[in-house]
């Protein structure tokens, strides 16, 4: 199998890989698949794994739609998971735009937000920078996504690629453009609880209620 190919290098080169996302067969009865992150440790073992909860549901334009539940079945759980470096929280692509995930991967201990991703031309030149620094901002978080680029063989779907690397502070240590390769950075822990010290408002939560004005309403 193609995850068992990556256990088997993983082990080899004794290196953790998080593996994402995969197409796995669910046991549901309706033939959906999940769309899955994985992460596997320097034993070539899967340690965790987060299936994708938030579906790609959209009509970008007239020629161009998705609707990815038809196929796949949205996960129930959030993953954080530990690693000899820092806690890894997971996400998948279209979960960047569900701030409240990544909130709560940031309070459950990750340091680290994985968010490999396949984001359409149109999104990506729009929103995928400001939404990755947001979630870093918003978690003190690091965050790491890989992204996939060029046009797809068979289906010409178009990806918009710039894998990013995005420290705590939000500021961008790693743009790999629009070409395919291989990028690497190295990190400093230690920025996650600076950025922490000094915005700290994943402490900072209240309760709140919602009260909906309407237009005849008047206030004595």
């Amino acid at each position: 199998s193609f995850i068992g190919a990556i256990c088997e290098r993983a082990r080899r080169l004794g290196l953790w890989v998080a593996l994402g996302s995969v197409t796995v067969k669910t046991e549901g009865d309706d033939g959906r698949f999940a769309n899955r992150s994985v992460m596997i440790n320097a034993d070539g073992e899967v340690v965790a794994f987060y299936d994708k909860i938030h579906m790609f549901d959209v009509t970008l334009s007239d020629t161009e739609r998705y609707h990815e539940s038809k196929g796949y079945r949205p996960g129930t759980e959030a993953a954080v998971v530990q690693t000899p470096w820092a806690e890894f929280g997971l996400s998948i692509c279209y979960d960047l735009r569900f701030a409240a995930l990544h909130r709560a991967l940031a309070q459950a201990g990750a340091q680290v937000l994985a968010v490999p991703s396949a984001f359409a031309r149109p999104t990506g030149e729009a929103h995928w920078h400001v939404l990755l620094r947001a979630r870093a901002i918003e978690t003190g978080c690091f965050v790491i996504a890989a992204a996939q680029t060029g046009v797809h063989p068979g289906s010409g779907r178009k990806t918009f690629g710039h894998s990013l690397i995005v420290g705590p502070w939000g500021e961008v240590i790693l743009d790999a453009g629009s070409e395919i390769g291989l990028h690497f950075a190295t990190l400093d822990l230690g920025d996650v609880d600076r950025a922490r010290a000094r915005v700290a408002s994943l402490q900072h939560d209240r309760p709140f209620a919602l009260k909906r004005y309407l237009s005849h309403d008047k206030i004595d």
